[in-house]
């Protein structure tokens, strides 16, 4: 029996950081053993908002390095540039045939990221989802490793994908999200309330995975936490005060802090209760940022003896080897809607 094929990606933009491991690359790395793995570095979405072009370069080569250095092996899994392949763009517009904007409108993401500016908001932006959609649907994945934040672009693959199959007969394999507990949400430092993002305005919110060791423990030391002194982690649901932003319930920003340190080091939770028994907050700190300094350190040593010469053969080799595939899909879709090849 064949192995199912997942697929997914993440922007060359912002700083990677230890959300985007523990969410999604860490998950990979395990995955390519018992799929047929497909990573891509989604230009395309990056350009959704205004975009240096010599940075963008950039960052792509260095989100590429960031996947092989994390494990992400290129004899086990294809890795290629979203926009060397042009039947993303060109099913995308296919798909965009079948959405409605009020599907497109409903989506948090967009909302989120346009409630404080409209008017200057691009249709690239609006139209993500379908682009998502349409990454994923190109290779008949039938897994796909995603954050909590992306789930309610699944379903909108999900409705696409039935929809065509409807209309024009069975043509889309249906996917379905994988999501880790602990790794689904890791959220920011400064903030437990909010996930932890590379595009966020304070350094102090995330830990890039390129950060420096003095870096790294000067962040951990100014992290949040909550009241009281006792390591213990809880699982209550996060709950918000309607009048304040604030989370009330449990200690959101203590069980994140063990959530990282748990997932770097393998160690349950409890174990960690029982390591910090007794100690106050600057000690399980002073802890966690050693964990994360012993996690980056050969990290950064695979990274930095990368050239980008190399890498670009691997994304070359990565394009190459999906080509066929997303060319006999979309083949497929033209003569189902009626073009002529």
């Amino acid at each position: 029996m064949s192995k199912q094929r997942i697929f997914s990606g993440i922007q060359p933009s912002g700083n990677l950081h230890l959300g985007n491991y523990l969410g999604a690359i860490k998950n990979w790395v395990k995955l390519q053993n018992d799929f047929d793995s497909i990573f891509c570095v989604v230009d395309l979405h990056a350009i959704t908002v205004p975009q240096d072009p010599e940075k963008i370069r950039k960052k792509i080569i260095e989100v590429a390095k960031i996947y092989l250095a994390c494990g992400i092996d290129p004899k086990k899994s294809a890795i290629f540039i979203q926009s060397h392949v042009p039947e993303h763009a060109e099913l995308c517009w296919i798909l965009n045939t079948l959405v409605k904007i009020s599907e497109l409108e409903r989506m948090t993401q967009f909302k989120d990221k346009s409630a404080k500016n409209k008017e200057g908001v691009g249709m690239g932006l609006f139209d993500y989802p379908v682009l998502m959609a349409a990454d994923i649907l190109l290779y008949d994945t039938q897994v796909v490793p995603v954050g909590e934040d992306q789930l309610q672009h699944i379903e909108i693959t999900r409705t696409l994908a039935n929809r065509f199959n409807k209309k024009f007969g069975e043509t889309f394999v249906i996917p379905e999200p994988f999501i880790t507990r602990e790794g689904m949400r890791i959220m920011g430092l400064d903030d437990p309330a909010k996930k932890m993002s590379k595009s966020a305005e304070s350094e102090y919110n995330y830990i890039a995975l390129t950060d420096s060791e003095e870096a790294v423990r000067r962040k951990i030391k100014k992290a949040v936490t909550d009241s009281g002194t006792e390591i213990k982690y809880t699982d209550d649901p996060p709950r918000v005060d309607e009048a304040s932003p604030r989370v009330e319930a449990g200690k959101p920003a203590l069980k994140n802090l063990i959530n990282i340190y748990s997932l770097l080091s393998d160690k349950k939770p409890q174990e960690i209760e029982e390591l910090y028994a007794g100690k106050g907050y600057a000690e399980f700190k002073e802890g966690l940022a050693e964990v994360v300094v012993d996690f980056l350190r050969p990290f950064q040593e695979k990274y930095n003896a990368l050239t980008d010469e190399e890498v670009l053969k691997i994304l070359q080799a990565g394009a190459e080897k999906v080509r066929p595939l997303a060319r006999k899909k979309l083949e497929e879709v033209k003569k189902k809607v009626g073009f002529i090849l």
